[in-house]
C-alpha cells in the first residue's frame, strides 16, 4: 500500500451532521415506498381497519422501543458504523462481522436496489417506455431462473444510484442537506394529501368500519405485523453515522425518538384518509392504495401526484440508505475484517469515498439482475436475529463494561428492551416455521461470512486493537 492511501486511512470522518439532519435520516430513511403499498396486505390479513390501525400503532410502539435502546447504545458508542460497533463490544468480532457481511451483501444493498426499482416503477406512470425491454440475455441468470431482461427502468434505476453515491462521495453534510430538505418535502406531500382528504370531504366515516374475510387468527396477525415492520424498517439507520453526528450524545437519540413518533403519527394519518376514502375491499384489491385514494377525491391529478409524493418519498429514503449504509463496510474495514480500500477516508470531502462506490457499484449490479428481492427475502431472518443480539447487547454491556458512559439511559429499563427482544425472538421462530426454505437460506448467506472472518483474523492479527472509528 502506497503512503497516501495510508494517509487516507488514518483520516477520521468528520462530525458535521446536525440534530435535523440526524433526524431527516431517520423519517427519510424509514418512509419508503412501504407506507403507499403495505395496507392492502394488512387489510387482507386482519380484515377491518380497526385492525389495522391497531397494528400501525403496535407497530410503532415497538419500533419506539428499538429506537430507546439503540438511543443508549448510540450515545454510548458513537462510532461510524452503529450496529457492528454495539455488536463487537458485547459479543466480539464475529457476530459484528457476520452483521457487516449481510449488510454489506444482501441487506443494505438488496434494500438500495429495491428502492430505487421502486422509484422507476412509479416513474413509468409519467414515462411508459421505462417498462420496455431493451435487451435480453438468453441465459439462466435472470430471476427463478429465467433469462435476464434488461429494461429502460433497470438502467434508469442503476443511474439513479450512482447520482446519489455522487451526491454522498461529495461530501456527508452535502447529503445530509438533501436528505433534510426532500424529507421535509416528502412530509409535507404526506400532510397535503391528509388536508386535501378532509378539506374535500370525499369519504365515509363507514368505511371505517366496512370489513373483509381475511386470513386471521396468529398467521394474518403476524404476516400483517411483519408488513408493518417492514414499513417501520431504517429506524436505525442514524446509528450508522453516529461518527459524523455533531454532539452525538444529544442529538442521535433526539433523532431516534423524535423521529420515530414523527414517522408513527403519518403513517396513522395517512391510513385513517385511506379507509376514510376507500372501503376494505377496496384497500385490500388494491396495489397502490395511496394512488386509488387520492383518485377518489381528486380525479386523475390524484393518481400522478401520489406517484410523485412516492417517488420523493422512495428518494429520500434511498438517499438515507447509501449515506448511513456505506459506514458499516468502512468500520469493519478500520478494524482489519474487510478490504483494506473500504477504510479509506477522501482527504478533501472526509467521506468513506471507497465503501460509497463500491456499495452502491454491487447494489446497481443486484437492480441489473433482479435478484435483490429474492436475496432480501432470505435474509430477513438472520437480520432480525442479529437486530434482537443487537437490542439485548445493552443488557450486556451494562454489565461487562458498567465504567462506559452513558449520557443517555433508555426509558422503561429493562422492560423496553426485553419486550423488543421477546419480539425479535418470536418472529424469528414464526418465520423459520412458516418459511423454513428461506430461513436456512438466509442462515446459509450469513454464515457463508465465517470463513471470510476466519482469513481476515489471521491476516489482521489476534493482537491489534479495535480502532473507534468515526
Amino acid at each position: 500500500m502506497n503512503d497516501a492511501n495510508q494517509a487516507d486511512q488514518r483520516l477520521d470522518l468528520v462530525r458535521c451532521l446536525g440534530s435535523m439532519e440526524a433526524i431527516a435520516i431517520v423519517v427519510g430513511t424509514i418512509i419508503g415506498s412501504g407506507i403507499f403499498l403495505v395496507p392492502k396486505a394488512m387489510a387482507l390479513n386482519v380484515g377491518t381497519p380497526e385492525k389495522v390501525l391497531v397494528l400501525w400503532v403496535a407497530g410503532g410502539l415497538l419500533s419506539l422501543f428499538g429506537a430507546l435502546t439503540y438511543a443508549e447504545l448510540a450515545a454510548a458508542l458513537p462510532h461510524a458504523g452503529g450496529e457492528y460497533v454495539y455488536l463487537r463490544e458485547a459479543y466480539g468480532p464475529l457476530w459484528s462481522f457476520l452483521y457487516g457481511w449481510t449488510q454489506f451483501w444482501v441487506a443494505r444493498s438488496g434494500t438500495i436496489a429495491t428502492l430505487a426499482t421502486a422509484f422507476s416503477y412509479y416513474l413509468a406512470n409519467f414515462f411508459p417506455f421505462m417498462e420496455k425491454a431493451l435487451l435480453q440475455i438468453p441465459y439462466p441468470i435472470g430471476p427463478k431462473g429465467g433469462p435476464l431482461v434488461i429494461t429502460a427502468g433497470q438502467i434508469f434505476s442503476m443511474a439513479l444510484i450512482f447520482l446519489l453515491a455522487w451526491v454522498n462521495y461529495l461530501g456527508v453534510k452535502l447529503g445530509g442537506r438533501i436528505q433534510a430538505q426532500v424529507t421535509a418535502l416528502k412530509i409535507g406531500l404526506i400532510l397535503a394529501l391528509v388536508i386535501a382528504a378532509a378539506a374535500l370531504g370525499a369519504g365515509s366515516a363507514e368505511n371505517l368500519r366496512s370489513s373483509i374475510p381475511a386470513v386471521g387468527g396468529v398467521s394474518g396477525w403476524v404476516a400483517a405485523m411483519v408488513a408493518v415492520l417492514w414499513a417501520y424498517d431504517g429506524w436505525n439507520s442514524v446509528n450508522m453515522v453516529g461518527g459524523e453526528v455533531e454532539n452525538p450524545q444529544r442529538n442521535i437519540p433526539r433523532a431516534l425518538i423524535l423521529g420515530t413518533l414523527i414517522v408513527a403519527a403519518l403513517y396513522l394519518l395517512a391510513n385513517l384518509v385511506y379507509f376514510f376514502v376507500l372501503s376494505t375491499a377496496e384497500v385490500a384489491s388494491s396495489d397502490r392504495v395511496a394512488a386509488a385514494a387520492a383518485r377518489r377525491f381528486m380525479g386523475a391529478a390524484g393518481g400522478d401526484a401520489v406517484s410523485l409524493a412516492a417517488m420523493v418519498s422512495i428518494f429520500a429514503a434511498l438517499n438515507g440508505s447509501l449515506l448511513s449504509g456505506a459506514r458499516v463496510p468502512f468500520a469493519m474495514a478500520r478494524d482489519g475484517f474487510f478490504f483494506t480500500s473500504f477504510a479509506r477516508v477522501h482527504p478533501q470531502r472526509r467521506t468513506p469515498s471507497f465503501s460509497i462506490l463500491l456499495l452502491s457499484s454491487w447494489a446497481a449490479l443486484l437492480t441489473l439482475s433482479g435478484r435483490y428481492e429474492e436475496l432480501y427475502t432470505y435474509v430477513i431472518f438472520a437480520s432480525w436475529i442479529l437486530y434482537g443480539m443487537t437490542t439485548a447487547s445493552v443488557f450486556i454491556l451494562r454489565r461487562k463494561r458498567p465504567d462506559l458512559p452513558r449520557p443517555y439511559r433508555t426509558l422503561g429499563y429493562p422492560v423496553v428492551p426485553a419486550v423488543f427482544v421477546g419480539l425479535a425472538l418470536f418472529l424469528v421462530l414464526v418465520t423459520l416455521w412458516n418459511s423454513p426454505r428461506e430461513s436456512i437460506m438466509g442462515l446459509a448467506l450469513v454464515a457463508a461470512g465465517g470463513p471470510f472472518f476466519a482469513y481476515w483474523k489471521r491476516k489482521r492479527g489476534f493482537s491489534k486493537p479495535f480502532s473507534s472509528p468515526g
